[in-house]
């Protein structure tokens, strides 16, 4: 993959770790839910230590769910649900396996159309639609791979609202994808949702 930044966890080596190995970040995607984004996308770096210092695909898979449960388990947990999501790793890393040879970076290598990008990801254990759209948003944002119709296969993650992870290439955008998320919640918007309108100011509420 190319150099990227995804600065994103607060720790150097995990950040790199995301944008060195692509299964760390098909991983890190995974586990971004119901879990701060940091805390997610520290996951990879975090089960890499755990699993002696490497993180692949094959090996993975041939450990077996309940060694793997019992990784993610173990104190700190790597997730707020961390049985839940050491079962859908297994998969995942399973699913690499069988269909890709092992090597996660093979399911984005030479796609040339964003449909046929966004199918792959889709097809993934694990990757819902929105998520699927955020990882091919991150694709093209942070490393660059833009197929043909990749903004209409990501919308709205491809448009310059701070949606996601895939915007954030800098601590501050870091900070703007946290805002927006807050002031979504706080409209009761989804993060794909067109942004809450901020109240405009020194504007009376009516009487009651």
């Amino acid at each position: 993959m190319p150099k990227a930044s995804i600065p994103i966890t607060g720790n150097p080596e995990a950040d790199a770790l995301l944008a060195r190995e692509p299964l760390a970040l098909l991983i890190g995607m995974l586990l971004d839910q119901q879990v701060p984004m940091e805390w997610a996308f520290k996951g990879p770096h975090s089960l890499k230590e755990r699993l002696g210092g490497e993180l692949d695909a094959g090996a993975i898979a041939a450990m077996g769910e309940d060694a793997l449960v019992e990784v993610f388990c173990a104190k700190p947990a790597l997730h707020r649900y961390p049985a839940v999501m050491a079962r859908r790793t297994h998969e995942l890393c399973q699913f690499v396996v069988d269909r890709y040879g092992g090597d996660a970076g093979r399911i984005w290598k030479g796609v040339r159309s964003g449909e046929e990008l966004y199918r792959r990801v889709r097809e993934l254990p694990g990757y819902g639609e929105e998520k699927a759209k955020i990882f091919v948003a991150i694709l093209a944002k942070r490393f660059g791979k833009k197929p043909d119709g990749w903004e209409a296969a990501a919308a709205p993650f491809s448009d310059e609202v701070p949606r996601s992870v895939a915007d954030v290439g800098s601590a501050e955008a870091l900070v703007k994808v946290r805002e927006f998320k807050k002031a979504q919640k706080a409209a009761k918007r989804s993060k794909a949702d067109a942004p809450a309108k901020a109240s405009s100011p020194g504007k009376a509420s009516s009487p009651a």
